[in-house]
C-alpha cells in the first residue's frame, strides 16, 4: 500500500522543514512525498533539494503555473501510490495522520476523508484571526473549522483518496485559483460520491498573521465561490455562502442612508450596531488575553466584509458563465 503525499508550495521557507520532517517520521513507511513548487524565490527549493538528496522517496516537481490546482493535477498524474494524500505547508499533522485517513477511508467506503482543523496563530493578531476562522459567528456551519464530527459532509480540508477517485470524478478544476477543494468535493457529492469527516483525523493550521493577508485570502475565497456554484448549478450552496454578500451590500449602503436624512440613517444603522454587539460578545467569549479579544473584533469584521465584497465581485466577474 503505497501512499503518494502531495504538498503544493511557494515561498514556504519558514514552514517547509516541519512538513518534510513530519513526512519522514509519519507512518506508514511505504509512502512518497511530491513537493510541487511554484518556482519559489526564497530558500524553499534548496531545502527540498537537500532532503530529496538524502531521501529517495522525496521528489521536487516544478509548477511553473504557480497555482494550487495545477500543482495537484501534475502531482496526481505522476504519483505512484494507490492512495493520494494532500498536505499543506502551513499545517501540522500527528504522526498517525495517514494511518487514520486510510483506516477511515476503508471503514466508511467514502471517496474522500478528512478531519477537523485547529486554527492557530503565532502572533496576537494571528491568534485573533484563528478565532475568527474557527467559530460559527466567523465562518458559519463550516464543520471542519468549527467542530470535530463523525459525519458525511460537503467538504473536508486537504483530502485522502483512493487514486481511482480521480478517474471517477475528474481532476481539480484549473480555473479555480481558490476554492478548488470545495469545487472538487461539491462535484464529488453531485456525481454520487461521499465525503466523510472523522473526529479521529485532525491537524493544526497556522493562519495568516496580518489583517491584510487574511483580508486578501477571504476576498479571493469570495471571488471564486460564485464560480463554484455556477459550474455546479448551485450544488452545495448554503445560507452561510450568501449572507456575507448581503452584509457587504448593506455596509456599502450605510453612507447613502445618511445622505437621505438623519432619521433614516438612525434606523438603517441599527442592524450594524446589533452586529457589533454580537461581534464583541463572541470575541470576548473566547478564553484569551484581553489584547487578543480586542484584536478579534476587527478580525471578524474584516473576514465578513472582505468575503462578502469578494462574492459581489465574483458574481459580476462570472456573470456570463
Amino acid at each position: 500500500m503505497l501512499i503518494s503525499v502531495i504538498c503544493p508550495c511557494y515561498n514556504e521557507e519558514k514552514y517547509i522543514k516541519h512538513i518534510l520532517d513530519f513526512f519522514l517520521s509519519a507512518k506508514p513507511d511505504d509512502k512518497e512525498l511530491l513537493m510541487v513548487d511554484g518556482m519559489s524565490t526564497d530558500g524553499t527549493r534548496k531545502i527540498i533539494e537537500e532532503y530529496s538528496t538524502n531521501h529517495h522517496n522525496i521528489r521536487l516537481i516544478d509548477n511553473p503555473n504557480k497555482y494550487v490546482p495545477f500543482a495537484l493535477n501534475t502531482a496526481i498524474k505522476q504519483a505512484k501510490g494507490e492512495y493520494i494524500a494532500r498536505v499543506d505547508a502551513h499545517t501540522e499533522y500527528p504522526d498517525n495522520y495517514f494511518e487514520k485517513c486510510y483506516e477511515i477511508l476503508q471503514k466508511t467506503h467514502a471517496d474522500n476523508v478528512g478531519g477537523y482543523i485547529y486554527s492557530k496563530g503565532k502572533t496576537n493578531i494571528g491568534k485573533a484571526i484563528a478565532i475568527a476562522m474557527s467559530t460559527k459567528f466567523g465562518v458559519g456551519n463550516t464543520e471542519f473549522r468549527t467542530e470535530a464530527v463523525d459525519a458525511y459532509v460537503q467538504t473536508v480540508p486537504f483530502g485522502f483518496w483512493h487514486k481511482s477517485a480521480f478517474e471517477k470524478f475528474g481532476f481539480f478544476d484549473e480555473e479555480m485559483m481558490r476554492n478548488q477543494d470545495d469545487e472538487f468535493n461539491y462535484r464529488t457529492n453531485k456525481l454520487g460520491g461521499k465525503i466523510y469527516q472523522s473526529s479521529q483525523i485532525e491537524s493544526s493550521y497556522y493562519v495568516r498573521d496580518s489583517y491584510k493577508a487574511m483580508a486578501k485570502q477571504y476576498y479571493q475565497y469570495g471571488v471564486y465561490k460564485p464560480l463554484v456554484f455556477k459550474k455546479l448549478n448551485n450544488a452545495g450552496m448554503r445560507l452561510r455562502h450568501i449572507i456575507p454578500g448581503f452584509f457587504a451590500l448593506y455596509i456599502i449602503s450605510i453612507p447613502f442612508a445618511f445622505l437621505l436624512g438623519c432619521f433614516l440613517a438612525t434606523i438603517w444603522i441599527s442592524p450594524f450596531i446589533l452586529y457589533m454587539f454580537l461581534n464583541i460578545y463572541f470575541a470576548f467569549s473566547q478564553k484569551n488575553s484581553m489584547l487578543v479579544k480586542l484584536l478579534t473584533i476587527p478580525a471578524y469584521t474584516l473576514l465578513h466584509i472582505c468575503y462578502g465584497l469578494g462574492m459581489l465581485v465574483g458574481i459580476w466577474k462570472w456573470r456570463g458563465r
